[in-house]
């Protein structure tokens, strides 16, 4: 149950990068929740591999690296999913800011 509140927090989150940014398209709303789904995994698996190989320079730019960490996830998934596609890293970086505050406030809200 917990795991598909987070996909749908997730789906909100791709469809409002979806909107405000640019070259970050969906096909349909099944390849978003798709790829809700996809992301919720990767970040479960990839992304704690990644954090904890981009660790040294993490802390040298106090946690700002973690937002290209976010969205090499969100690339990864674009790569992956036929239909969901990320036109530039800027957007991709955009849309992983987009999901994190999303992702923030649902949390806030729901507790």
């Amino acid at each position: 149950m917990k795991f598909l509140l987070r996909a749908v927090i997730a789906a909100l989150g791709l469809w409002l990068a979806s909107k405000w940014v640019g070259g970050l398209v969906f096909n349909d709303y099944l390849t978003l929740g798709l790829a809700a789904v996809l992301l919720g995994a990767a970040n479960a698996v990839v992304k704690p591999i990644l954090v904890l190989l981009t660790l040294p320079i993490t802390i040298l730019t106090l946690g700002l690296f973690l937002l290209v960490v976010n969205a090499a996830v969100l690339a990864l998934v674009a790569l992956v999913l036929p239909g969901f596609t990320i036109a530039t890293f800027w957007g991709a970086v955009l849309g992983a800011l987009i999901v994190s505050i999303t992702s923030i406030i649902a949390s806030m809200v729901i507790k």
